[in-house]
């Protein structure tokens, strides 16, 4: 399921950044003809967010999330495995209570008071799933994370 998760992930990121690359290289190219295509700023704005969040979800599942590893390093291969338990238990209760909790939270207050995008119209709740679902990936990844830690034996 994780390495279904890790290719989904990567698939995604790279399709975004690309949109993003295209959006900008438009923007960029319109200034040079003096044409304005208001929407690009949004749609940028739109597309840093998604590859924002998701980008941390699979830093997540590929262990590159910061953490402070300047107390691990100096402590035995077993007190390195609790402290690594207890860094992904903190990331698990942010994701959980900030990004599903709230997230969900502020997409639905965000699509009951009809919150539009000024420019595009589009829906600012679509925007914002991002936040619950890469909350939902970070909590999976940390759950595997400690499965892998064991640090209580096999």
């Amino acid at each position: 399921m994780r390495a279904k998760i890790d290719k989904t992930l990567e698939v995604a990121l790279t399709v975004i950044m690309g949109a993003m690359v295209l959006n900008v290289l438009l923007q960029v190219f319109a200034g040079f003809f003096k044409i304005q295509i208001d929407f690009t700023e949004e749609v940028a704005g739109f597309l840093l967010i998604w590859v924002g969040l998701l980008g941390a979800s699979y830093a997540t599942g590929k262990k590159l999330h910061l953490a402070i590893d300047l107390l691990p390093r100096s402590r035995s291969p077993q007190a390195q495995k609790k402290f690594n338990i207890i860094i992904n238990v903190i990331v698990l209760l942010f994701a959980l209570g900030v990004m599903v909790i709230g997230g969900s939270r502020l997409v639905y207050i965000s699509l009951s008071l009809n919150q539009v995008s000024p420019l595009l119209e589009f829906p600012k709740g679509y925007i914002y799933t991002v936040l619950p679902l890469s909350g939902l990936i970070i909590i999976y990844y940390s759950l595997a994370n400690m499965k892998e830690e064991n640090p209580f034996g096999k």
